[in-house]
C-alpha cells in the first residue's frame, strides 16, 4: 500500500522515469535543478500534508524548467492540497497557474488578498477601479503590471495609499468575515496538541535512516568500485613485494620486513579508506541539516545509520585484503592467527573510518577536514612503532605512542603473528635470541600489553563514534 502511494507521488511529480537515478552533486552530476525541485516536492508529499509552503520554487530556473515545476505544483493542487508559494516577477503562464494572490508592498502591508480570476481579471478589476491607476496594456504580463503600479513611486505620483484602500474595501471585510468564520472551532472539538519530538519512534527513525543509507551506498557505484579496486590493488602489491617473507625468519632483517608489511597494512589502507569516505559524509551532512530541520529524524538515528552502513563494506574490504595478503606473505596458516589478523584489520578500518567521519563533523568544509586528517596521520605514521621502536622513542614522547591507534594495530598484528615464535635469529653485534625476545627487547612488544592493546582499539572506536555524534549534533555549518 505504501509503495503504491510512493509510486503515485512519483507519477504526480513526473519523476517515475528517474526513480533509480542518483541525486548527485548540484551543477555537476545527477538530477538537474528543476528535477531536484520536483524531488523536494515529492519528499514533502509522501508525508501526505494538507498544506505545502514553497519558497520561490522557480528561482534559478529557465522558462522551460520553471514551467515544468509549476505544472507539478498545479497537479499537486488538483489533488486537493493547498500550496502557498512566494514568487517574484513570474511569467504570464506561471502567474496564471495560481488561484489566489496575497500581495504586499514594501513594509509588509497587504494591498490585495483575493482570487485572481480568469486571466487575472479579478485582480485587474480591483486595481483599475482605484482612481489614477494606469490601465493594463494589451498583452502585458499582469504580474509585471501590478508590481509597476504598486511601487512606492507610483503611489506617490498618483497620491494613493494601497494599504489604506485595501483596509477600506469590501474585499478586506469579506476576508475578515471568512477568517472569523473559519476561526470558530466546530462543536465537540478540542485544541490541537502536537507530540514533542518526532512523529516516529526512535527505532523507526533508525530503520528509515539505515534504509536510506543502504540505498545511497548501493547506488553510489563509483565510491564502492574505487574502494574495492584500491583494496584489491594494494593487496596484490603487498603480496608480490613481501612474497613469503613470513615463512622463514632467520635474521633480524626478516623481522623488520614483516614489521614493514604490518606497518603498511595498519596505515595505508585505513588512510585511503578515510580519504575516500570523507566526501560522502560531507554530502550527507548537508542532507542531514535539511531533513533534521523538517523533523524527519533525530541526529542519533542518523549517526547510528551512517556508522552502521560502513560495516559490511569494511568487512568485504578486509576479507579481500586478508585472503590475498595473508597466504602470499606466508604467515602461519592457523585459524587462530588468521582470526587475529582479520580482527585487527577490521578494528583498524573502523577507527580510521570513524576518525574521518569525526573530522568532517568537526570542520566546516571538506578541505579543512582533509587537512586536519593528514596532519594527525603524520603523527600516527611517525609514532606507529615502525620508523622508530617504542623503546627507542625519547621518554617525553613515549606517551604519543600509547595515544596512537596505528601503533596499537602494529603492536597487535606483530605480536599475534610472531609473539609465540621461539626460533633463534641472528642479531648483528648481539648473541642469537628468539623472535619473541627480540620483539620484547627491541620493539617493546610484550605479552602483558596484548590484551590492553585490543581493549584500546575498542575504546578509541567508541570515542570516535561518540565524538562524531556530538559534533554532528551540536556543530552547525549551514550557510543559509
Amino acid at each position: 500500500m505504501f509503495q503504491m502511494f510512493i509510486d503515485e507521488v512519483m507519477d504526480l511529480v513526473e519523476l517515475t522515469g528517474l526513480k533509480n537515478a542518483m541525486v548527485g552533486i548540484a551543477g555537476a552530476t545527477g538530477l538537474s535543478a528543476e528535477q531536484r525541485k520536483r524531488l523536494t516536492i515529492a519528499v514533502e508529499l509522501v508525508a501526505s500534508p494538507s498544506i505545502i509552503f514553497m519558497d520561490e520554487p522557480t528561482t534559478g530556473l529557465d522558462a522551460r524548467a520553471a514551467a515544468i515545476v509549476m505544472r507539478t505544483v498545479r497537479k499537486t493542487v488538483d489533488t486537493g492540497r493547498t500550496v502557498v508559494c512566494t514568487i517574484h516577477q513570474p511569467s504570464i503562464g506561471i502567474f496564471e497557474s495560481f488561484d489566489e494572490l496575497l500581495l504586499m508592498k514594501r513594509g509588509g502591508q497587504i494591498i490585495y488578498s483575493g482570487s485572481l480570476g480568469p486571466l487575472s481579471s479579478n485582480m485587474i478589476k480591483y486595481f483599475e477601479a482605484i482612481p489614477g491607476v494606469p490601465r493594463i496594456k494589451e498583452g502585458q504580463n499582469p504580474a509585471a503590471w501590478v508590481l509597476d503600479i504598486s511601487s512606492h513611486i507610483t503611489e506617490y505620483v498618483i497620491g494613493v495609499d494601497y494599504a489604506e484602500i485595501y483596509r477600506s474595501s469590501s474585499l478586506y471585510r469579506e476576508n475578515m468575515l471568512l477568517i472569523e468564520e473559519l476561526g470558530q472551532p466546530a462543536p465537540n472539538t478540542v485544541d490541537l496538541h502536537f507530540p514533542p519530538g518526532y512523529w516516529q519512534n526512535f527505532r523507526a527513525q533508525c530503520m528509515a535512516c539505515l534504509w536510506k543509507q543502504r540505498c545511497a551506498y548501493w547506488k553510489n557505484s563509483e565510491h564502492n568500485v574505487v574502494r574495492f579496486l584500491n583494496t584489491f590493488a594494494v593487496s596484490i602489491m603487498f603480496g608480490i613485494v613481501f612474497w613469503k617473507i613470513g615463512s622463514t625468519i632467520k635474521r633480524e632483517q626478516d623481522v623488520f620486513n614483516i614489521l614493514g608489511v604490518v606497518y603498511g597494512s595498519a596505515l595505508f589502507l585505513g588512510f585511503m579508506n578515510c580519504s575516500i569516505l570523507q566526501p560522502v559524509v560531507a554530502m550527507e551532512r548537508v542532507v542531514l541539516y535539511r531533513e533534521k530541520a523538517a523533523g524527519m529524524y533525530c541526529t542519533l538515528a542518523y549517526a547510528i545509520a551512517q556508522m552502521a552502513i560502513e560495516l559490511p563494506y569494511m568487512l568485504v574490504q578486509v576479507l579481500i585484503f586478508a585472503s590475498i595478503v595473508y597466504p602470499m606473505i606466508g604467515f602461519e596458516m592457523t585459524a587462530v592467527k588468521f582470526f587475529w589478523f582479520v580482527l585487527y584489520m577490521v578494528l583498524s578500518f573502523m577507527y580510521y573510518t570513524l576518525y574521518g567521519m569525526m573530522t568532517v563533523a568537526l570542520t566546516p568544509n571538506l578541505e579543512i577536514a582533509a587537512g586536519l586528517s593528514f596532519l594527525i596521520f603524520i603523527f600516527w605514521n611517525v609514532f606507529s612503532g615502525f620508523i622508530i621502536g617504542r623503546e627507542l622513542i625519547p621518554i617525553w614522547w613515549r606517551w604519543v605512542y600509547w595515544a596512537n591507534p596505528a601503533a596499537w594495530t602494529v603492536y597487535g598484528l606483530m605480536f599475534s603473528q610472531l609473539g609465540d615464535r621461539t626460533e633463534l635469529i641472528r642479531v648483528p653485534g648481539q648473541p642469537d635470541q628468539t623472535v619473541r625476545e627480540f620483539l620484547e627487547g627491541y620493539l617493546g612488544l610484550e605479552n602483558r600489553y596484548f590484551n590492553l592493546v585490543t581493549c584500546l582499539h575498542l575504546a578509541i572506536i567508541a570515542l570516535f563514534a561518540f565524538l562524531f555524534f556530538i559534533f554532528i549534533k551540536h556543530l552547525k555549518f549551514q550557510r543559509r
